[in-house]
This record gives structure tokens, sequence and C-alpha cells, in this order.
């Protein structure tokens, strides 16, 4: 069988980038897509992963990456990183226009590339025995908090995405897993979702030990992926061990209670 190519998008930074290069070095044909062209081009010169520039609000692009994939060749993989959070308002207080964009980055762009990519994956799967899909939510979409109404609501519409899409696609060869990660520790997310307050951003992980990081989850994607065709992961919850819940987030080293010295 030939090597199997996944598309990584969200990829010029973050848990798409770290998936994009775990899956590279793990032998897979990877084409990482972003919007900025001068980090993908970074990504392409350091690791072999074949940049395409794209957002993925936008049908039109998403239609030209359908169609450069189908003249480079079969997709085996679709693996859709792309998304994040804008604003910590109440309900009450929340911009509508925050909320917008957080449902076209999390769950139109989802279903722009399962309809685009769909024909290519199942002829993937006709040829090669079987072909992914991958969406990584959040735990968040299973989790409310005060604060996280508008991310609550589009990562729980990704996630029942996927959920239906699974539904769809019984009896084809073709996986439908959902990794959705609790407190991960990356350059940008929290900082954008905070409008840009480095300080504010730099609290959220203040004493918290090891927090999961990008490259925690790229791991966990490649070995989903990697995994016997016939086996679906079909949700992954994965947090560090100092969250033990949303709301159970512990601050200061992790100690044993009661142990003798």
């Amino acid at each position: 069988m030939a090597t199997r190519r996944a598309v990584v998008t969200g990829a010029s930074s973050g848990i798409g980038e770290a998936a994009a290069r775990a899956l590279r070095a793990g032998g897979w044909d990877v084409v990482g897509v972003a919007r900025r062209a001068d980090r993908l081009q970074a990504l392409e010169e350091a690791t072999g992963v074949v940049a395409f520039a794209a957002d993925l609000t936008r049908q039109e692009d998403v239609d030209a990456l359908a169609l450069w994939l189908a003249d480079t060749g079969p997709v085996h993989a679709l693996v859709h990183v792309a998304g994040g959070a804008r604003g910590t308002e109440r309900v009450e207080d929340a911009r509508p226009a925050d909320w917008q964009w957080m449902f076209e980055a999390n769950v139109l762009s989802a279903q722009r590339l399962v309809a685009a990519l769909l024909p290519q994956l199942r002829a993937a799967a006709a040829s090669d025995g079987h072909a992914d899909t991958l969406f990584v939510t959040s735990t968040a979409a299973v989790t409310a908090y005060p604060g996280g109404s508008g991310y609550n609501a589009a990562k729980a519409g990704e996630a029942m995405l996927a959920h239906a899409l699974r539904l769809e696609l019984n009896g084809e060869p073709i996986r439908v897993i959902e990794v959705a990660p609790g407190m991960v520790f990356t350059e940008e997310f929290t900082l954008n979702r905070l409008g840009g307050d480095q300080y504010a951003a730099e609290r959220v992980y203040e004493g918290v030990a090891n927090p999961l990081t990008a490259e925690d989850v790229a791991d966990v994607i490649a070995y989903a992926l990697n995994a016997p065709g016939h086996v679906n992961l079909d949700l992954i919850t994965m947090r560090p061990v100092a969250q033990s819940a949303q709301h159970l987030l512990a601050r200061g080293p992790l100690r044993v209670r009661n142990a003798e010295v």
C-alpha cells in the first residue's frame, strides 16, 4: 500500500502543528492547512509537510483545497484541529460576533471539510482498506463552565457533528475519532481567547503542574490514526493529572497524601 496521506488543519501552530509534525515523523505524507502561509512555509521547510494556505470559514477556500488534493494524491485521513475560542463573558454579556466566529471556525468549518473531502476519503478507503476522520474538540464540549458558554456551545456542536457522522457512515470502512483535551498549554489558544492579554493568559496556567502540551495531544492523535484499521477510538478524553474535572484544578505541586517519609 502506498504511504498514507493526512490533511491536518490548524497546522500553523499549537496542536495542529504538533500533529502534522508527529504524523510526518511517523511516515505519513501530510498536508498542513491554515491561514498563515508564512508559518506553513516554515513548517514545510523544516519537516516536509506540504503547505496549503486556506481560511476554512470561506467555502471557496475549502473548495480550492479539495480540488488541489484531488489533483495531487489520495486522502486517507482528515485531522480537523482548526478552531478556537473568543471571550470569557457571561451569556448576558457575550458579543454575538464572537459566538458567530466560534461557530464558523469550530462547527461549519468541520461540515465544509467533511462535505468536500468525503468523496476522496471514500476512494482511499475503497483502495487501501480504510480512511479516517479525526476531530479535536474539547472537554468544554461536555461540561459547561461560567464564562465558557460560547465555546461550550461551539465545541458541543462540533462533537455532535462527529457523533452523527459516525452513525451516518455505519457500514463504511471510515473511522470517526474524537479527541477531547482538557487544559493544554499552547502559545496562542488562551492568549487569543483573552484578546492578547499576556498577563491574564499566564494566570490561567499559574501553579498548574504539567498541563498538557500540544505534543501530548499529537501523540494521541498519531496513536489513534496508526491503530489497526478495524479499531475505532470513538472518544478519547485527556486531561493533565492536575485537572480532575473541568471545575477541579490543583495548583501547586502534586503530593501524595499521608505518605510516609
